[in-house]
């Protein structure tokens, strides 16, 4: 569709610790590309400058995620760097090398992030188990004292 002047984007991306990898404003078109050196969930936040609801101006909005070494146009590689064929196959499977390590990376992380989550809740199972057990033995003392005094009270011991 034919695009309204004035109209266009902001596109801010936080990484998992709320921190900004982007913020900037696009017109009617645009690529956005970053690279985030945090690993987990990132939020992509996209909204229009346009402050008019009724002006009649359409904003259509295509969204293609890629991620790792499927977002790097190897033809526009080759012909910038002027590559041969074997040199852009290799620099591409150096790049799957990377991600795969990156990818490896992350696995760990995310291994590490989880053994520390059950190990916390392990713990906390234990205290609580304590404590229940603690209460139970208190009670039951206190059954066994009130029970004693009772049938004292009543002389049947």
């Amino acid at each position: 569709m034919p695009s309204s002047p004035g109209i266009g984007m902001h596109v801010e991306v936080r990484d998992p610790d709320e921190k900004i990898v982007l913020s900037r404003v696009y017109s009617s078109e645009g690529m956005i590309s970053f690279t985030s050196h945090t690993p987990g969930e990132h939020t992509i936040c996209l909204y229009s400058n346009s402050t008019s609801w009724f002006s009649g101006s359409q904003l259509r909005v295509h969204l293609d995620i890629q991620v790792g070494e499927h977002a790097i146009d190897y033809a526009n590689v080759a012909h910038k760097d002027k590559l041969s064929e074997l040199q852009l196959r290799i620099r591409q499977l150096l790049d799957q090398v990377e991600q795969i390590t990156k990818e490896q990376s992350y696995q760990r992380y995310r291994e590490e992030r989880f053994r520390h989550t059950s190990e916390s809740t392990n713990q906390r199972v234990l205290w609580w188990s304590l404590l229940q057990t603690g209460v139970l033995v208190i009670m039951g003392y206190w059954q066994m004292r009130h029970l004693k005094s009772f049938f004292e009270a009543k002389k049947l011991v």
